[in-house]
């Protein structure tokens, strides 16, 4: 549905442009777009392989269950149907992990890994468990302390100051997650009653 209606726009603005006689402009920022979209991606790919290099480091090095070990308390009140040192706890504590340092596209094969292990959980298949939704729910809030790729997106385009936006990022972190769980929370609880 979204390829559709970016289809949509694209062919209007390609028909307007023609028809306004301002072909020349599509065409620049074309090239232009393209150009500052590869020097994007090269600016910030080292940053991502590092991160997740250094991610599967301590995940071979076991840096990773002791963190998971770490957040187990407080992920077993989240996940309380989740059995007690199961393998799907220690990939949630990596997403949330590697997300608190603001690299959400290197928590993503965590994110991947933890729902297939609560899949396995999964007496039907075809519905997602309160702990799936759960997970999706703190994952899409978006736990970030140092949002990096931020970050580096302001450090790319000159800003003066690109850390600035680390105390806005912590206070809409905070709110989405409490948010979305609080809400997560009230509705689980409803439906367990009914």
């Amino acid at each position: 549905m979204v390829n559709i209606i970016w289809g949509i726009f694209i062919i209007i603005g390609i028909s307007y442009s023609i028809l306004t006689g301002n072909a020349m402009v599509i065409n620049n920022e074309i090239i232009e777009s393209g150009t500052a979209a590869f020097d994007l991606i090269m600016t910030l790919m080292p940053l991502l392989v590092i991160w997740m290099g250094l991610m599967k480091i301590a995940e071979k090095s076991g840096l990773i269950k002791q963190i998971a070990k770490l957040m187990t308390p407080l992920l077993s009140k989240l996940f309380p149907k989740v059995p007690k040192g199961h393998e799907s706890i220690g990939y949630i504590a990596s997403n949330v992990a590697v997300n608190m340092a603001g690299l959400g596209s290197a928590a993503t094969p965590f994110g991947l890994k933890a729902m297939e292990k609560l899949q396995e959980l999964n007496e039907d298949k075809k519905r997602a468990t309160t702990s799936m939704i759960t997970f999706l729910v703190l994952n899409t809030s978006g736990v970030t302390i140092i949002p990096t790729t931020i970050i580096s997106l302001r450090l790319v385009y000159g800003s003066v100051n690109p850390t600035i936006v680390i105390p806005t990022c912590i206070i809409a972190t905070i709110c989405s997650g409490i948010g979305g769980l609080t809400l997560d929370y009230f509705i689980r609880r409803r439906n367990d009653n009914s």
